[in-house]
């Protein structure tokens, strides 16, 4: 069966494709309620032929769907019809609501393929497609999110926007009246539309460039960002602001980083109780380690289930950092358990990361993460299940509809004084516990994974690795992040070796793909010294500055110079669930003006700054990465130069390396090495600022106080 616009469906194909993507793990099929009386779906789209996960879970949809191209834009022309673009990502709830409640139907299909030419998009592919029209939507309605619709012009210029909605006329207007009425006006009052379309596309632009500053701001402007972000710190639980919170570890390096500068031990105090908060809670896979998205409540007890590769780095880098400055051993575990969950569940056999897991499986959100009564029952002793509730306060009723999300509100101690049990024997019994219940969920369901592997959420994990492998003396995650990089650098690659934006080598890489790969490998420079990793970022700074830098006015586009299928180029500056590329790309080039002595990178990191600034004084926490930037730009921190065999020395400066701020190398046989010597030929240490060394030393307490 067909409906206007669909593709017959082929049935060699699809079963090519189902064998493929069934490999690849539960949930990758495409989805469908309509189905054969053999059991063959009895729709087929053009997405069947896309690679994307996401994409992919809407093959079998009623709506003709088309990839986000020219090909689609040409047919709206010639059809004289909108276009009304989809935008999702695989793990999304409620992307997953909307598909089933609209896309499903066969009624609403019916009507967008009669009057719409219908595009849908993986945010993740495409994130500079998918923040043009955020920033649209944001435009019209104040807010954003996923799934977000939007309606175009055959121009590409959107004259409608929002998010989510009912399939049916209830509390809100449904969608069906919705498309009936946008159908309607777009064919019966062009004009009006048209005017809309222009003045959103005005602001949009507007929008788009961030004002300049007047040259890099002063260092004043980080402690009245840090300031500002203290006064919404939530004393009791942690965090920042009320439900819904996020984690978001931009603010946490903020935060630290102006704590270390500064000698405010508050401030520092307030990351390591935020995570210590977070750790505890049910935004954290008590059983299974990592991060789940975000938490809906105040508490950081029920999360949005969804895992994501990018929060789970982030945090993994901001829990290695905390540990150095506190030395809080719950952090440091923590921080490893969820090494061992991405090395676990998340890594590809080439070596990448994947992207993410579902929130859902089974047909609801949590179902896999969360416990009856009888789950528990099964897998643990009796004895055993007193200590597991009395650790997680597993309460009769639970806390997460009828079920069990695990979580420790109270202190380690106080359990075990509770139950008159020693605390080593309370920790061995929950590790025993975790095990088994871990064993119990590997029978369950799994939620859907997708295993995109995204360059820029790779280097991210990369650092992520390559940092706590430095810090807590761990070669083997080195290793980890030296497969991923090697395995991003081969194969995220177009044939001109240019950076893609997956390694599916099908779209173009964004700003931030390049940024934080060029972090991650830096990172990489720290705790190894080898300089393929320097000659690599060396390699992708170069793309950088080639197809995304804006040679006249600064700083750098997230598109590259030649992709032509955007409205619009604009320079990312805000922190949203990833760090923006301008002030990643800021970060990176002071690190390298101090790791090759060229003044070029300092000073295109200082005209980055300027040309993006002004956000530090209209809504600095909107860009926390940015003032980190700002503080880096200022504090001039130190490079060491271990020249010779120097572990020891190596070992005693990471010890108080705290962030990217600082750079530590053995740098034997390395271009920094030049003109330095070991001094009395011994392992010798050179702490630089700015190219400026001091008096060499072989003693580490003598190597401490130059870096204070």
């Amino acid at each position: 069966m067909q409906l206007p616009g669909l593709e017959p469906f082929d049935s060699t194909l699809d079963h090519q494709l189902t064998r493929g993507l069934e490999a690849r793990g539960p949930g990758h099929r495409p989805r469908t309620h309509h189905l054969a009386e053999d059991g063959s779906p009895l729709y087929v789209n053009r997405l069947i032929h896309e690679t994307s996960p996401y994409l992919l879970q809407h093959a079998h949809n009623p709506v003709s769907w088309h990839p986000w191209g020219d090909e689609a834009f040409a047919e709206a022309k010639r059809r004289d019809a909108p276009v009304l673009l989809s935008v999702g990502y695989s793990t999304c709830h409620w992307c997953h609501v909307m598909e089933r409640e609209s896309f499903e139907d066969a009624a609403i299909a019916e009507l967008i393929n009669r009057h719409y030419v219908a595009i849908k998009v993986d945010r993740e592919e495409r994130p500079d497609v998918d923040g043009i029209y955020m920033t649209a939507v944001q435009l019209l309605t104040g807010q954003g999110g996923w799934p977000m619709t939007v309606v175009l012009t055959p121009d590409r210029v959107p004259f409608f926007g929002g998010t989510y909605f009912p399939p049916r006329d209830g509390a809100r207007i449904g969608f069906a009246t919705l498309l009936q009425r946008l159908a309607t006006g777009y064919q019966q009052d062009r004009p009006s539309v048209l005017r809309a379309s222009v003045e959103l596309s005005r602001a949009m632009v507007e929008a788009s460039t961030p004002q300049p500053a007047e040259g890099v701001p002063s260092i004043e402007v980080v402690a009245a960002a840090a300031t500002a972000l203290a006064r919404r710190f939530d004393r009791e639980r942690g965090g920042f602001g009320s439900a819904p919170k996020f984690p978001r570890p931009v603010a946490l390096t903020l935060l630290l980083r102006f704590g270390l500068q500064s000698k405010a031990p508050d401030a520092i105090e307030m990351v390591r109780y935020s995570l210590q908060r977070m750790a505890a809670g049910g935004i954290h896979d008590q059983i299974g380690g990592g991060f789940h998205r975000y938490s809906t409540d105040a508490d950081w007890l029920v999360p949005h289930f969804e895992k994501m590769t990018y929060d789970n780095a982030q945090l993994i880098a901001a829990l290695v950092e905390t540990w150095q400055a506190t030395r809080d051993a719950n952090l440091r575990a923590t921080a490893e358990r969820t090494l061992d969950y991405v090395e676990r569940e998340m890594t590809d056999p080439a070596g990448g990361f994947w992207s993410a897991t579902d929130a859902d499986s089974e047909g609801h959100e949590g179902i896999f993460f969360s416990w009856t009564d009888g789950d528990l029952a099964a897998a643990l002793d009796p004895g055993t299940a007193i200590v597991v509730r009395a650790y997680y306060a597993v309460r009769p009723g639970g806390n997460f509809e009828g079920r069990h999300i695990l979580h420790r509100p109270s202190p380690d101690q106080d359990v075990a004084r509770s139950l008159g049990m020693p605390l080593v024997a309370l920790r061995q019994t929950i590790a025993r516990a975790n095990a088994a219940l871990y064993a119990a969920r590997k029978r369950k369901i799994p939620p859907i994974l997708d295993d995109k592997i995204i360059t820029e959420w790779n280097g991210l994990m990369i650092g992520a690795f390559a940092r706590a492998g430095m810090v807590f003396g761990q070669p083997g995650r080195i290793e980890a992040a030296k497969r991923a990089a090697r395995f991003v650098l081969a194969t995220c690659r177009t044939s001109d070796r240019r950076l893609t934006r997956t390694s599916a080598a099908k779209h173009p890489a964004v700003l931030e793909d390049h940024t934080a790969l060029i972090a991650g490998l830096l990172d990489l420079v720290e705790a190894t010294g080898e300089a393929e990793w320097m000659t690599a970022a060396l390699e992708i700074q170069a793309l950088q500055d080639r197809y995304y830098l804006d040679a006249q006015n600064g700083s750098y586009f997230t598109a590259a110079s030649d992709v032509s299928d955007l409205m619009v180029r604009e320079k990312p500056v805000h922190d949203g669930a990833t760090p923006a590329g301008s002030s990643v790309a800021a970060m990176n080039l002071m690190r390298l003006a101090e790791l090759t002595g060229e003044s070029r990178f300092r000073d295109l990191a200082e005209r980055t700054i300027a040309a993006v600034g002004s956000v530090l004084t209209s809504s600095p926490l909107s860009a926390p990465l940015l003032v980190a930037a700002v503080e880096q730009m200022h504090s001039a921190p130190p490079v060491v130069i271990i020249v010779g065999d120097g572990e020891e020395l190596y070992r005693r400066a990471v010890e108080v390396h705290i962030g990217a701020g600082m750079v530590v190398m053995v740098a034997e046989g390395s271009e920094l090495a030049r003109g330095k010597v070991a001094k009395d030929g011994r392992p010798t240490a050179y702490v630089c600022r700015r190219g400026l060394c001091l008096e060499p030393t072989n003693e580490a307490e003598v190597m401490l106080k130059q870096l204070t």
